[in-house]
């Protein structure tokens, strides 16, 4: 039969986990009542935390968690990947994990690196921050934001001037002529996505003011940030008029532009660039070894995780860390 765990007694208690450490760990900060009914869970499910559960739960363990929106992406791959070099040079281990942006299963996962005590939490979360991650430095857990400015003092956050991002996306393909653009992108409510759909229509905006370019922009929503995503939402754009076709299409992340550049191929009525520019964002290992190489917005990956890490054990001064993203031309765009 299977040990019961904290969560196990958390679950049955109908309280967190951080609560049910606090019984075990801390019983005057819990009330009275909550305590009982803890107490009452434990006894219940027979549960027995060994010496290493002790251990951990005192802070002793040597690790840090970092959950991330999706871990098959080449963007966050790096990311962990530089995370993961900086916490070992610190002699610490690197526990990932992969919201598939699920709010649920990210809090599940909040919950389970608390449960472990690990030492830190490095969070690129599916929305607004909760009170639940507010709640992680009561309980010892220093929590960093990754890829996401933080929006309270609690925590520190290292992230990406993605509206600059998109603004600079646009204005490549504005100063290459393109005057019909078109942003792909899908879910858009997240705040990395939304920042580049918002720094995208600001460029066209700008311009217009200036009386430099008289374009439009539209979007394009895909299914998902995936490479099958960008190739379904380009395939769609065949069905259109001639004069309907966009001259230019920025894509939220490398991933839709790789799908779309296959779209343009498998179809072979259009070609990229000259027909129409493509702009990707992220500049993903493969963005230069496409066969036709991508224009991209570059992200410091790896930095972003060695900063975060740098961050959570106070080795970086600043709370809050914004790096501007880089413009990289290629033969997508006509260069």
């Amino acid at each position: 039969m299977k040990a019961a765990s904290v969560k196990d007694v958390a679950d049955r208690a109908g309280v967190s986990v951080g609560t049910v450490s606090n019984v075990l760990n801390n019983p005057d900060r819990v009330a009275e009542r909550t305590r009982e009914r803890v107490q009452s869970a434990i006894a219940d499910l027979g549960f027995v935390r060994n010496d290493a559960a002790r251990q951990l739960r005192a802070g002793h363990s040597r690790t840090i968690g970092l959950v991330v929106l999706d871990a098959a992406n080449p963007f966050y791959a790096a990311l962990a990947r530089g995370a993961e070099a900086e916490a070992a040079r610190h002699e610490f281990s690197l526990l990932l994990a992969s919201s598939l942006q699920d709010a649920d299963r990210e809090a599940r996962y909040i919950d389970l690196f608390e449960e472990q005590r690990v030492q830190g939490l490095l969070l690129s979360p599916v929305g607004e921050t909760s009170a639940r991650v507010a709640d992680l430095a009561a309980h010892g857990v220093s929590t960093v934001l990754v890829d996401r400015d933080a929006e309270a003092e609690t925590y520190g956050s290292v992230s990406v001037d993605d509206v600059h991002g998109g603004r600079a996306a646009v204005e490549h393909l504005l100063a290459s002529g393109r005057r019909r653009i078109a942003f792909m992108a899908a879910e858009t409510e997240l705040r990395q996505v939304a920042d580049r759909w918002r720094g995208a229509q600001d460029a066209v905006a700008r311009a217009a003011a200036a009386g430099t370019a008289d374009a439009s922009i539209e979007l394009i929503e895909a299914e998902s940030l995936t490479t099958l995503g960008g190739r379904a939402a380009a395939l769609s754009l065949f069905e259109r008029d001639p004069g309907d076709i966009p001259d230019a299409v920025f894509c939220a992340n490398d991933l839709l532009a790789t799908g779309a550049l296959q779209a343009f191929i498998i179809d072979g009525r259009y070609t990229v660039p000259d027909d129409v520019a493509l702009v990707g964002y992220d500049d993903i290992e493969f963005a230069s070894s496409a066969i036709v190489p991508l224009t991209t917005v570059r992200r410091p990956a790896e930095e972003l995780g060695r900063t975060a890490v740098r961050m959570l054990l106070g080795e970086t001064p600043s709370a809050h860390t914004v790096f501007r993203p880089e413009l990289i031309a290629r033969a997508s765009s006509g260069h």
